[in-house]
């Protein structure tokens, strides 16, 4: 696994690849510079070709883990260019309260 984000990584040039058997089932080997991080990976069809993306881990709520994983997800958000609504816009002026 690379410590590089895969955003962050030069685009690797296509392989040629074999599949092989692996008891009942069709595999294929991947190449180490399309290795993806983790464990499990999900896989689906689109026409003719495979799509195979990364499992997420699920951590514990408010584990550590679970934490930094949110924080890496709106790190990866970025800075938000729009204005931020007046939400007090169209509602009448609050009365003032003598204590």
């Amino acid at each position: 696994m690379s410590a590089v984000p895969n955003d962050l990584q030069p685009a690797a040039a296509p392989r040629r690849v074999k599949f092989f058997r692996n008891g009942a089932n069709q595999a294929v080997r991947i190449p180490r510079e399309f290795e993806l991080p983790g464990d499990e990976a999900t896989v689906r069809r689109e026409g003719d070709a495979l799509i195979i993306e990364p499992v997420e881990p699920v951590y514990p709520k408010g584990s550590v883990a679970a934490l930094q994983q949110a924080l890496r997800k709106l790190q990866a958000l970025g800075p938000i260019d729009e204005e931020f609504p007046d939400v007090d816009e169209g509602l009448l002026p609050l009365d003032d309260i003598e204590l």
